[in-house]
C-alpha cells in the first residue's frame, strides 16, 4: 500500500469553517475548449467547500484509507526537519498546490527514493525540479485547466484596481475619510488603453475574452500563435517579442508558465521598454519577475501599479519588498483557489490517484512528466531544467 503525503495551506485562524456564505456552487462540466471537467468515480466531499486547507484534506482520506493507504497531511514544508521532509523517506506520492508549494527540489527527491508521483493540485508545476523527476523517471502531474477561469476572473478585477486606483479608495473608506482628490489623482478609465498578455494560452485567452467589452485594444504575444479566426474575433494584434508588446501597451498582464526560459524575464533591462505609467499584473508565477527591479520601476514612476497574486518564493518571507513597495495590489497566492476552484481541482487530484493506482492512463492533458521525458502539457508549456533554486527562503516565513 502506498504512502501519500500532501501538503497543504493552514485552517483559518477562527478555525475551519462550520458554514460558508453560499449554499452552493455552479455546476460546471466541460470548459472553453471543450476538455471535460475532471471525472472522478466519486467525491466524499461537498462542492464549494475548503479543501485546499490542512482539515479539507482535498477530500482524500475516506477514498484513500478505505483502499488501504496511508495519508498523511501537513502545512509544515519548509525547513530542514519540516514534516515533509520528515515524511520523504517511504513516500510513494507528493501532492501539493501552487498556493502552498512543496518544493521539490533534487535535494528533496534524492531523500524520496519510493517517490513514483508528484501532483499539483492545481496548475503549475515549477515548484518541482522537473529535470530532476525525470532523470529518476518520476510522473508529474497537475489538474490542467481546473482554476484557469479563475486565475483570469482575478486579472480582469486587479487590472481594474491598479487603473481605478481602487485600494487607496477603499483605505479612505476605512480611515473615516472622504477624500476623493487623493482617491482620484491617481485614477482612469481603462477604455480605449491598450492591454497586452504575455502568453495567450488558457488563462491569457480567457482573460482577452473577458476584456474585449471593455472596448480595449488587445496585444498577445505566444510561440504558439492563435488561430486567424481566433484573432479576428477579438481583434487582437500578435507580437513576436516583449519588447514589441511592452512598447505599446498600457497595460501587461504574465500568464506564462516558469520554467529556465521565462525566468526573471522581467527585469531592469525589459523594464525599460515599457511605457512609462504602465501598469504590470502577474498572476502566473513571481520568479517571471526580477523582484528588486519591480520595486526599482514602482519608485522611479516608469510602472505606475504591480499586482498579482505570486510570489517567490511561497510563502514570501515577512520582509519580502512586495509587501511595502509603493503603488501594489499584492494578495496572498488565492486567484486559483476560489471554493469553486478547489471543487474541480479536488476532483481532479482523485481522478489522477484513481488512474494511477488503477494501473490506468492518466488523462493526457494532465501530464507534465511521464516517462523520463516532458509528456502531454508539459511538452506544449514547459521546458527542461530546474526552476525551484532559491525556495529555501520560504523557511523565513516561519521566523
Amino acid at each position: 500500500m502506498a504512502k501519500i503525503v500532501c501538503v497543504l495551506y493552514d485552517d483559518p485562524v477562527d478555525g475551519y469553517p462550520k458554514s460558508y456564505a453560499r449554499d452552493d456552487i455552479p455546476k460546471i462540466t466541460k470548459y472553453p475548449d471543450g476538455q471535460t471537467t475532471p471525472t472522478p468515480s466519486a467525491i466524499d466531499f461537498r462542492p464549494g467547500a475548503l479543501l485546499g486547507s490542512v482539515s479539507g484534506e482535498l477530500g482524500l482520506r475516506k477514498f484513500l484509507e478505505a483502499a488501504g493507504h496511508t495519508l498523511v497531511v501537513t502545512s509544515d514544508k519548509d525547513g530542514a526537519n519540516s514534516k515533509l521532509d520528515q515524511e520523504l523517506h517511504d513516500a510513494e506520492i507528493v501532492i501539493s498546490q501552487p498556493f502552498w508549494p512543496a518544493y521539490m527540489t533534487a535535494e528533496r527527491i534524492a531523500k524520496a527514493p519510493k517517490l513514483k508521483m508528484i501532483v499539483t493540485a492545481g496548475i503549475g508545476s515549477d515548484h518541482t525540479d522537473l529535470q530532476a523527476a525525470m532523470d529518476r523517471n518520476i510522473t508529474v502531474a497537475e489538474v490542467t485547466y481546473c482554476n484557469s477561469n479563475s486565475v483570469a476572473e482575478h486579472v480582469v478585477m486587479q487590472m481594474l484596481a491598479l487603473v481605478r486606483n481602487y485600494i487607496p479608495s477603499y483605505n479612505w473608506v476605512i480611515k473615516g475619510g472622504w477624500n476623493i482628490a487623493d482617491c482620484v489623482s491617481r485614477s482612469y478609465d481603462i477604455e480605449g488603453m491598450h492591454i497586452g498578455t504575455v502568453a495567450a494560452g488558457r488563462i491569457g485567452l480567457r482573460v482577452l475574452r473577458l476584456l474585449k467589452p471593455y472596448d480595449v485594444h488587445l496585444h498577445y504575444m505566444d510561440r504558439h500563435r492563435l488561430p486567424e479566426a481566433v484573432e479576428k474575433e477579438l481583434n487582437l494584434t500578435h507580437h513576436t517579442s516583449l519588447e514589441s508588446l511592452t512598447k505599446v501597451c498600457d497595460v501587461v498582464t504574465l500568464n506564462c508558465p516558469l520554467h529556465p526560459e521565462t525566468e526573471h524575464m522581467i527585469n531592469d533591462k525589459s523594464l525599460k521598454n515599457f511605457k512609462r505609467g504602465a501598469y504590470l499584473v502577474n498572476t502566473a508565477r513571481g520568479k517571471l519577475c526580477d523582484r528588486d527591479a519591480i520595486v526599482r520601476a514602482l519608485e522611479s514612476g516608469q510602472l505606475a501599479g504591480y499586482a498579482g497574486d505570486v510570489w517567490f518564493p511561497q510563502p514570501a518571507p515577512q520582509d519580502h519588498p512586495w509587501r511595502t513597495m509603493p503603488h501594489h495590489g499584492m494578495t496572498p497566492h488565492i486567484s486559483g483557489t476560489s471554493l469553486s476552484a478547489q471543487t474541480r481541482y479536488a476532483a481532479g487530484t482523485r481522478e489522477i490517484l484513481e488512474c494511477y493506482f488503477a494501473g490506468k492512463p492518466i488523462r493526457n492533458e494532465y501530464l507534465v512528466v511521464q516517462g523520463g521525458k516532458l509528456a502531454g502539457v508539459g511538452a506544449h508549456s514547459y521546458s527542461a531544467g530546474n526552476a525551484t533554486s532559491g525556495s529555501e527562503e520560504a523557511a523565513k516565513f516561519k521566523k
